[in-house]
């Protein structure tokens, strides 16, 4: 192929990654050479916590054509998934109720990008054969092998690299997926965004529950709520389960307070729309669920990988970080004998957690009393 033709191919590409649904589609080559230190810096840190396949892999991850031999460009590609009425500060605000990110509230999104990534890499197969009668190989990801995606989306043009760690696009916040077409074809590149635009802004590192980023551009998976409730498959160290709030899976804190997000568009995605009994779900009803119940109500979902016991323990969390209501009292005693150690040692944690609460409230009510039979300014 000539390269005018080669041209045509990018910009059908882009034509044919619209029509999918993709909301911005840029072109890089595969050198991550100066992600490689940074890399291993954050491994060297240990701040991958228990992910070992992160330390695994090595530097494959920063080399793309190890994955897939001979390829020569990345297809990057990326799809917003802010659901309509998000409901964010209302859940968030409401103790009773479960918070899950946003992103999951819907179907798998690997599922949704990658069968559009291999429809992708059809069509360009396909124009290949009608020009050439050569396909040259093609591989699509989302979030599914050992690949920098937000550094090649960063290279591809498709944003830069925020303060906390994430891609940001001037016109599209964060709240989007991304994806990846590696392909042996010398297609043109894109140009990346000339700067990163967080400029002097450290809203997010200051808004984390659990001081997370601890320095700009690096997070330390080993606070992060997003970690600790999905990755995490022990127990979530006692510092931080009082600082979890209600959130039991992942986190979107970073992502709410960042100025950039006031553009992210809602997605009309149907695939990525809450489903009902996981958006702003009473606590109470999701701990009732058996495990039945759980694989049956997050089928398809991405919440499933974590499992019933996973999602038993950031529930008695969730319930010791709320009011201390006689039945969220009986519901956990109700579930400590016959629970997993693992969930066994978060529900006791949790009853402790709430009959404190309990007691500093029976104080501060007796305190009140004692002002007001006095007459006292209430200081309770």
């Amino acid at each position: 192929m000539s390269t005018p033709e080669f041209q045509q191919l990018a910009h059908d590409i882009k034509l044919w990654a619209s029509e999918l649904g993709f909301d911005q589609v840029g072109i890089t080559d595969t050198d991550l050479s100066l992600e490689e230190p940074r890399l291993q810096a954050w491994l060297d840190a240990g701040h991958h916590g228990s992910m070992d396949y992160m330390a695994r892999h090595g530097m494959m991850r920063a080399r793309p054509h190890e994955l897939l031999p001979g390829t020569l460009r990345v297809v990057s590609v990326r799809r917003n998934y802010l659901p309509f009425e998000a409901g964010f500060a209302a859940t968030l605000r409401d103790p009773t109720l479960g918070y899950i990110s946003r992103y999951a509230l819907g179907r798998d999104y690997h599922k949704v990008l990658r069968n559009r990534l291999k429809q992708l890499g059809d069509r360009i197969e396909q124009r290949c054969r009608e020009l050439c009668q050569v396909t040259g190989e093609w591989r699509p990801f989302v979030d599914s092998a050992p690949i920098l995606e937000r550094p090649l989306a960063a290279k591809a043009g498709l944003g830069w690299i925020g303060k906390h760690s994430l891609l940001l696009n001037e016109s599209a916040g964060s709240f989007f997926f991304l994806g990846e077409l590696l392909i042996s074809l010398p297609l043109p590149l894109d140009a990346p965004v000339e700067k990163e635009q967080c400029g002097k802004c450290v809203a997010c590192i200051n808004i984390c529950p659990t001081g997370a980023i601890v320095a700009p551009y690096v997070v330390d998976g080993r606070r992060c709520i997003s970690y600790l409730t999905i990755e995490n498959d022990g127990p979530i160290p006692e510092e931080f389960r009082p600082l979890m709030g209600n959130r039991i899976y992942g986190c979107d804190d970073c992502q709410l307070i960042c100025p950039w997000n006031r553009y992210a568009d809602v997605s009309p995605e149907p695939d990525f729309s809450p489903r009902p009994n996981l958006h702003r779900p009473p606590l109470l009803a999701l701990w009732r669920w058996s495990e039945s119940e759980f694989l049956k109500h997050t089928e398809g979902s991405p919440i499933r990988r974590i499992g019933y016991q996973r999602w038993r323990r950031n529930l008695a969390v969730a319930l010791g970080n709320g009011p201390a209501t006689p039945d969220v009292i009986a519901a956990l005693q109700l579930a400590q004998d016959e629970a997993e150690p693992m969930v066994a040692e978060h529900i006791a944690w949790a009853l402790a957690t709430l009959a404190r609460r309990q007691q500093d409230d029976s104080k501060k009510t007796r305190l009140l009393i004692r002002c007001i039979e006095k007459g006292l300014p209430d200081h309770a």
